[in-house]
């Protein structure tokens, strides 16, 4: 198999055991002048058949009653070969005949790239392609002199290149020749005096091993056959380069395997295939082709859903999700910090990689349409219903190739050159192509990237204050486990896929997406010169007025707003649904109705205001936020939410953890109000645990079964709860 340009990246040899390249179109000039003095002076001036070198080599083996001469042609050679038949006077005869047809049907530059390219050069190795790599180490189109000439004498006698015996004979023969292209005036004598000094090869040398994961592919895959390949040498040598001193350092934390995908997005086109690494070793998954393994995905898919949210409408760029616990039908989703925030803006949430955002997001989208939404954009592997992977599906509970993911993340790139979306192509000339069905818009993807491109890198500098790093949209992933370490970057040239790992799936600590993958992207994406640059779809977005505090479209009641450029779907988004007009006293301390207040006295004022658990863990990373004034004591509300639950919530079951002694444990119960200084009264089935203020948290032991939780406030607020306690774990679904 070749590169781009045709320079081998490496071979197998052939199921008969020779070595064999593709029969070649031409033959190089020093080879061309050794095979014709050597073996047929009259080449370009007979029709197959040189009478005079009949008739002497007749009278020579006549003469010594032995055949020491055989008078053929390099057209009759070339008969030989493919004729393959013992050599006697009656087959002589039919080559000549078979000869002098060929002149008449092939040139002379034909005939002599026929017999270069199925000559026997010695042992196993069959044509001049594979007698150069072989012997030499390089192509045939850059031999010497002194190579061409040693090659030349070959299939006369390929019995001498047995390279621990015959090697004076060899050398003598090679000797002669180049004397005779001395006294040709084909070399000068200085072009002659370095010749003779070259020495013959000592031992056979190895093909070369480039992007060998790729060309044990495609020997199986093409049953052997010659492959010109999209790969970049001078990329794909580079990118191995680096793979193998990243992988040394993974090994010092028994992290064995690294892949690599880097695609052309305007061609594209692979110019680079790491498929692993140590291709030579046969333990520790070394063998594996990753690129085309399934692999658990992390938080890879994230952006997928991001897109489609954003391409439909049912999202905005800085529109508040919630970041609070949750439990779906037994399935608890945590960040990866372990922390909550109650509420981000969408493209934070996906800049930072949240976890129960991301839930959020794909429960309002719906399971069956983004798992509808894969299928089309390429991943293969998640070939299951969707009701097998459930929630769980953004967060890793699918399995996909590198191969899929970074051709899926081209065509994000390709829609914003305004190219065909296709799956790239690994062959020259380029693959059959297929139809495309382009599920990426410009718009909404110019949004995607413009999140992603927030993502904060894994090196400790201020990279957005250097004018030389390049601008790169780029995500990670980190499976459960940590088996699995994906970053993926996209940028106007290329699109560069990462994964770090163990093939067996062994998890690693550390092995996390930013730590372990995204180094390793950031330093591939440093070796890509790029001189393009996305330009945003003016024609696809639209300006829309979002409310500054909340990202959703404004209301009438949101005080600040800003006008941001959107995809056109976006103007059908949901109005801001945290503002809301509030009754206020003349002092603008208390909340009042018209009960207690009377309605001229009575300041109306828009507020924003989120729900009782959001608000609990917002209000602590941001100190900006206001919340509601209480009510004036004389005053009671109507039909507001004061209280929610934050554990557990409506239909959850609840583990009662076991001790070491195996007794059942306590469950901590937590709620939320809306006032800091309310207290809260505990009761479960009727039962009174107690009073709690600030920090509203119950610990209580709880048999198994169904359970109603109440609580109730000073003011006479009432929540209830339904919840069921089970005596085992239940795995966690989604």
């Amino acid at each position: 198999m070749t590169d781009r340009n045709e320079e081998l990246l490496g071979a197998r040899i052939a199921s008969d055991g020779q070595w064999r390249f593709p029969p070649r179109n031409t033959t190089p000039e020093k080879i061309k002048e050794c095979l014709i003095t050597f073996e047929d002076k009259h080449f370009y001036h007979h029709w197959g058949v040189n009478p005079f070198a009949i008739g002497r080599a007749f009278y020579q083996n006549v003469k010594n009653k032995r055949i020491v001469s055989g008078g053929s042609t390099l057209t009759m050679q070339t008969i030989r070969l493919a004729r393959n038949e013992s050599r006697t006077f009656r087959e002589k005869l039919i080559e000549m005949i078979w000869a002098t047809r060929l002149e008449f049907r092939a040139s002379k530059e034909e005939i002599l790239s026929m017999y270069i390219s199925h000559a026997p050069f010695g042992g196993n190795v069959v044509g001049l392609d594979a007698a150069a790599w072989r012997y030499f180490g390089h192509s045939a189109d850059d031999l010497s002199w002194a190579e061409s000439a040693m090659l030349a004498v070959l299939p006369n006698a390929p019995a001498m290149i047995h390279l621990s015996k015959g090697r004076k004979t060899l050398l003598d023969k090679r000797n002669r020749l180049l004397k005779q292209l001395l006294e040709k005036k084909t070399i000068d004598s200085s072009t002659y005096e370095l010749a003779i000094s070259e020495p013959l090869p000592d031992e056979p040398h190895a093909l070369p091993q480039i992007a060998p994961y790729l060309v044990s592919r495609f020997y199986q895959e093409r049953n052997g056959e010659y492959s010109r390949s999209t790969i970049n040498k001078g990329i794909q040598t580079q990118i191995e380069d680096l793979a193998e001193r990243w992988s040394n350092e993974f090994r010092r934390s028994d992290i064995r395997n690294l892949a690599i995908l880097v695609i052309d997005i305007p061609s594209n086109q692979v110019v680079a295939y790491c498929g692993n690494v140590h291709f030579d070793r046969k333990q520790g998954g070394n063998q594996v082709d990753v690129i085309q393994a399934p692999r658990s995905t992390g938080s890879i898919l994230k952006p997928f859903l991001y897109y489609a949210m954003l391409q439909e409408g049912s999202l905005l760029p800085d529109m508040l999700l919630p970041d609070v616990p949750v439990n779906i039908n037994g399935f608890t989703p945590q960040n990866f910090s372990m922390q909550f925030e109650g509420a981000v803006p969408a493209s934070e949430a996906l800049a930072r990689s949240l976890n129960i955002p991301a839930v959020t997001m794909l429960q309002r989208y719906g399971v069956p349409k983004f798992h509808s939404f894969l299928q089309q954009i390429g991943l293969k592997t998640i070939n299951r219903s969707s009701s097998h992977y459930g929630l769980s599906l953004i967060l890793g509970g699918a399995e996909a190739t590198l191969w899929d993911v970074t051709n899926a993340y081209a065509m994000m790139g390709r829609s914003l050159l305004q190219l065909p979306q296709r799956s790239c192509s690994l062959l020259l000339p380029t693959s059959r192509i297929t139809e495309s069905t382009d599920p990426f818009q410009p718009g909404a993807v110019w949004q995607t990237f413009d999140a992603l491109k927030e993502v904060n890198r894994p090196e400790e500098i201020d990279w957005k204050s250097i004018p030389s790093m390049q601008t790169i949209a780029w995500k990670t992933g980190t499976s459960y486990g940590f088996r699995d370490a994906w970053a993926v970057g996209v940028n106007p040239e290329y699109v560069i896929g990462v994964w770090v790992g163990n093939a067996d799936g062994e998890g690693r600590p550390g092995l996390v997406g930013v730590r372990a993958a995204a180094p390793v992207l950031f330093e591939v994406a440093g070796l890509l010169p790029v001189n393009r640059h996305f330009y945003e779809p003016a024609e696809e977005m639209k300006e829309v007025v979002v409310c500054h505090r909340s990202g959703y479209r404004a209301s009438a009641y949101c005080e600040e707003t800003d006008t941001i450029r959107v995809c056109a779907a976006g103007s059908r988004t949901q109005v801001c649904p945290y503002h809301r007009l509030v009754n206020l006293d003349a002092t603008g301390k208390w909340q009042v109705t018209s009960d207690c207040e009377p309605i001229h006295r009575i300041r109306i004022q828009p507020w924003f205001v989120l729900p009782p658990v959001q608000e609990w863990y917002y209000c602590r990373t941001h100190t900006g936020y206001r919340r509601l004034p209480p009510y004036r004591p004389d005053c009671h509300p109507q039909g507001e939410e004061m209280m929610e639950m934050i554990y557990p919530q409506r239909g959850t079951r609840v583990f009662i953890p076991r001790d070491f002694g195996g007794k059942p444990g306590r469950v901590v119960l937590e709620a939320v109000h809306r006032s800091v200084k309310a207290r809260i009264y505990w009761y479960v089935d009727e039962q009174f645990l107690g009073v709690t203020h600030s920090i509203h948290q119950q610990e209580v032991w709880l048999k198994e079964g169904r359970h109603t939780l109440t609580l109730m406030d000073e003011e006479g607020h009432i929540l209830q709860q339904v919840f069921r306690v089970v005596g085992k774990e239940i795995p966690g679904g989604g």
